[in-house]
Formats: C-alpha cells, structure tokens, sequence
C-alpha cells in the first residue's frame, strides 16, 4: 500500500510539473503577443496622428484659400468648418489613444481574446506552409 501511494504521489508531482510547464508557456504566450499588439497599435495611432495633424494644416490652408473666394462659396466655408471641427476631435481622440497606449498600454482582458485569434491566424498559417512542402514534386 505504501508503494503504491508514493508511485501516486511521484505521479501527481510529475503531472503537476507537467501543467506548470504547459502555463508558463501559454503566459509567455499571451505576454509575447501582448507586446506584439501594444507595439503594433502604438505604431499605427501614431501614423494616424501625423495623418490628423497633416489634415488639419491643408484644412487651415484651405479655409485660408476659401475665404479668399467670393461669397457663392459659403456652402464650401460651412463643410470646411464641420470638415474641420471633425478632424480636430480625431486628432484629440487620436492623441488620447496614443497617451494611453504609451503610459499604461492594452489591459490584459483584452489581450487575451486577442492572443487566441493571432494563435489562429499563426496555426492557419502553419498548416497552409505545411501543405505547400508536401506538395513539392519529386525528381
């Protein structure tokens, strides 16, 4: 009976050890990807920044431009205006998601439905490679 509880015992640990390592994994896992998403959304707001800005000063000078026109053109001033009031809120929203993707990056709840869809896409692309290599004529 002793033996047969230390064989249990040695059995468990080992399963155990087993699912430790299967965690670790999957955590740096998720942290890689993690990474990954936060540097890949931190790099596309800011481009979409320096879009808004660029935005913003061809809006200035065509507003410069259109008020130089006559006044049948006041249709035009009014769409440039709200052109205008909607490209600022985008650069302050844009800006703002750039603080927080800089100061306190992606929440960790949300980068676990994430990591499970890039695992996807990763084994989707394995598995189409795989199928390539095997398609291979022989000489």
């Amino acid at each position: 009976m002793e033996m047969f509880l230390t064989i249990l015992a040695i059995a468990s640990a080992f399963l155990a050890l087993v699912a430790g390592g299967s965690a670790l994994r999957a955590g740096l896992r998720l942290r890689r990807t993690y990474l990954a998403l936060r540097s890949h959304l931190y790099s596309e707001v800011v481009q979409l920044a320096g879009r808004a800005t660029e935005l913003e000063k061809s809006l200035t000078a065509l507003d410069a431009r259109a008020q130089a026109l006559p006044v049948r053109i006041s249709e035009l001033q009014q769409n440039l205006a709200t052109l205008r009031v909607l490209t600022n809120a985008l650069g302050i929203s844009l800006r703002q998601a750039q603080r927080a993707l800089s100061s306190t990056g992606i929440k960790s709840s949300l980068a676990r439905p994430l990591s499970r869809t890039f695992e996807a896409r990763a084994e989707r692309a394995d598995d189409s490679g795989a199928d390539e290599r095997d398609e291979v004529p022989q000489p």
